[in-house]
């Protein structure tokens, strides 16, 4: 059982950047892919950035190049930096949590709302 805590969304320029922070606590110890999706409205989730315990990670095609996920095993913590945001990036932010057993844990969402 992982309980994750998220941080960071807000309001931003076209141009600007934000960092989000995402902090899991409890049953940890199995995580092994941390990562970041968004969703915004009348639209399907979508996959942002994720990153495994060793580093690996992935992103999708629309932020390639501009968001780095991050992540610190020893603090549960893992980021996502994101430059260059554009207003196509406004959605409602969801970190999530993978466990060897194939559960998933899904944040509560934070809005990133990008003006033009």
């Amino acid at each position: 059982q992982v309980q994750l805590v998220e941080s960071g969304g807000g309001l931003v320029q076209a141009g600007g950047s934000l960092r989000l922070s995402c902090a899991a606590s409890g049953s940890t110890f199995s995580t092994v892919v941390m990562g970041w999706h968004r969703q915004a409205p009348g639209k399907e989730r979508e996959l942002v950035a994720s990153i495994t315990r060793v580093g690996g990670t992935r992103y999708g095609d629309s932020v390639k190049g501009r968001f780095t996920i991050s992540r610190d095993n020893a603090k549960n913590t893992v980021y996502l930096q994101m430059n260059s945001l554009k207003p196509e990036d406004t959605a409602v932010y969801y970190c999530s949590s993978s466990a060897l057993s194939g559960v998933q844990t899904w944040g509560q969402g934070t809005q990133v709302t990008v003006s033009s």
